[in-house]
């Protein structure tokens, strides 16, 4: 049963997160879709936590019963904001957020603080979530400050991702036997309250290490996920950028001010040569006065001289 509600609380916990990111880059068509799903899994999250008390007020459970009274208020913080976002869509956007933030950090505190054996794997697994979990808490606040922005929702999503896939890992490291470290046993005493314990010392910081390191393999995951989600992105941005200038002829940029120095010149031309010809023009109309040519006069008074 625990593997089955980490794997699918680390789905929920995906999905969200891809929803979140995607919902950075086109935040008027995924918003409601996002509120939508956020309100089914904090429901759902809800009303698993009020049978989990109630049957835990039964059977006289006295640490399962304070653990899920943990998780309530937790999950009721994110049903609030998800609501709150689907039927008045009005609100500002920093109150909302500040909702968020006080959600994030109740869940740090919650998972930080937990701690049912000090000798069990579990803390550790328990400690390494605390990364994406203070990712979001980050980004959200962030978001407080420049809520227009879309990087913060970016951040917040990478992180929520980054909780799925931990919980999905946790589920396997922690409830199957074909994961399970060698040299470590699952002590379960009821819902809610086990412990993952080792028999002796080397097996105890051997397991330890593997969660670490499945911890960076996660970390390795998500930064090539990341890489090629933001490879394809790029490119369709540049493929539809080209086809959007596709009919358009491409002109250099030193093209314009060519043509420009060349009709000045051939402006500069031109003008000298009808400078030269207005000139010889008034030079023919002075020679000639009332159709007698002025040479041929001055020609004449010098015969008559002589």
């Amino acid at each position: 049963m625990g593997i089955i509600s980490f794997a699918l609380t680390g789905t929920a916990f995906i999905l969200l997160g891809s929803l979140q990111s995607l919902r950075a880059s086109q935040p008027n068509k995924l918003n409601k879709l996002f509120h939508i799903t956020l309100s089914i899994f904090t429901s759902f999250i809800t009303l698993s936590s009020i049978v989990s008390i109630l049957n835990a007020k039964t059977s006289n459970d006295v640490v399962a019963l304070p653990l899920h009274l943990q998780t309530l208020p937790i999950s009721s913080l994110f049903l609030i904001h998800s609501l709150l976002s689907l039927f008045l869509p009005f609100l500002p956007s920093p109150l909302l957020n500040l909702i968020t933030a006080f959600g994030f950090a109740e869940e740090f505190l919650l998972f930080y603080l937990q701690r049912k054996d000090p000798t069990g794997i579990e803390n550790r697994y328990y400690d390494l979530l605390l990364v994406p979990i203070a990712v979001c808490v980050f980004s959200t606040l962030l978001e407080l400050g420049s809520y227009e922005s879309n990087i913060p929702q970016l951040g917040r999503g990478i992180g929520l991702i980054l909780q799925g896939t931990w919980f999905v890992q946790m589920g396997f490291s922690l409830f199957s036997s074909y994961f399970v470290a060698e040299g470590c046993n699952l002590h379960f005493v009821s819902q809610g309250n086990y412990s993952l314990r080792c028999k002796g010392h080397p097996e105890y910081h051997r397991a330890r290490a593997i969660a670490t390191l499945q911890f960076n393999c996660h970390l390795a995951l998500m930064v090539v996920v990341l890489v090629g989600f933001y490879s394809f992105t790029c490119g369709k941005i540049g493929d539809l950028g080209r086809s959007s200038t596709e009919g358009l002829k491409y002109t250099p940029l030193g093209a314009e001010m060519h043509s420009l120095e060349s009709s000045v010149e051939n402006f500069t031309l031109d003008s000298e040569d009808d400078d030269q010809e207005v000139k010889d023009g008034n030079a023919g109309r002075e020679k000639v006065i009332n159709g007698v040519n002025v040479n041929v006069c001055k020609s004449g008074f010098k015969i008559l001289k002589q």
